[in-house]
């Protein structure tokens, strides 16, 4: 039987049956709860109304955490804007704030370690001298997983105009909501300084189902519009098709625009 467990474990087709059959049976009736007395259905009535009063304190909690968010927002601002600062060359860190010892770091002889000083030296000298961190956003989108995978070739030149990244939080006794501000400098795509998305939050239980809540739920998001240059909107493509006139016999070639895998997606439809 154990073998048979860990058979049944290992094989992913036997866990879809599995989970699609557990699926099915939500929300459906065993039996169990009819077949009980009516004094035992009263108390089974009774854990789901105390169920109901976790779900509303449980959305409580996270209402505060929301709160908490936004007051840690605050002090975390002024670390995200030096960072802004140094990544866009508008501010220079001391020498205080360039040190950085690391375990391994101690671990290198001190040849290796005049050895690497001399060849940075000799870099920084064949080389102009980059302003604050060139292509920051870009190489954390590429590095991130959840990211990389919607980042198309063609939107790697518009992100290396990504200057920061910044979340907002509604404020005291508003909806509950977050927006994405993505900052952009001057660029050769579109005029928008910053494009924006927009989260609307809920966190309590639904009357109609009490005892689905897990948490707070995105009810819904806003994109943006993307003011694009003429020719530059990668969100779109233009594909020639070959289309055969079926009375004449003639061919003819149509141009027609379709929509484009891109990163910039992410802000449409604007609703």
């Amino acid at each position: 039987a154990r073998q048979l467990t860990v058979q049944m474990m290992q094989n992913p087709q036997i866990l879809a049956a599995l989970q699609e059959r557990l699926d099915g049976l939500v929300g459906t009736s065993t039996g169990y709860i009819e077949s009980l007395p009516k004094v035992v259905k009263r108390r089974v009535n009774a854990l789901k109304n105390l169920q109901v009063q976790c779900a509303q304190i449980e959305a409580k909690f996270y209402e505060e955490v929301h709160e908490l968010e936004r007051k840690y927002a605050a002090l975390y601002q002024p670390l995200f804007d030096k960072r802004s600062e140094i990544i866009n060359a508008t501010y220079e860190p001391t020498e205080e704030e360039c040190e950085w010892k690391a375990d391994v770091e101690e671990e290198i002889s001190e040849e290796m370690k005049e050895k690497a000083k001399l060849e940075e030296e000799k870099k920084d000298e064949e080389k102009e001298d980059p302003k604050g961190i060139p292509e920051f956003w870009l190489t954390v989108f590429k590095n991130v997983d959840l990211l990389s995978d919607m980042v198309q070739e063609h939107d790697e030149p518009i992100l290396k105009h990504l200057k920061d990244i910044k979340v907002k939080f509604s404020e005291v006794g508003q909806p509950m909501s977050f927006t994405l501000e993505f900052h952009f400098e001057p660029n050769d795509y579109f005029t928008n300084e910053i494009l924006t998305k927009t989260y609307r939050m809920r966190s309590e239980p639904d009357d109609s189902d009490p005892f689905s809540f897990d948490g707070p739920e995105i009810m819904g998001c806003t994109g943006c519009q993307i003011d694009w240059k003429k020719g530059k909107n990668v969100t779109l493509k233009t594909i020639k098709k070959k289309q055969k006139h079926k009375g004449r016999g003639t061919v003819r070639t149509v141009t027609k625009t379709v929509s484009n895998d891109s990163f910039f997606n992410f802000f449409s439809p604007p609703e």
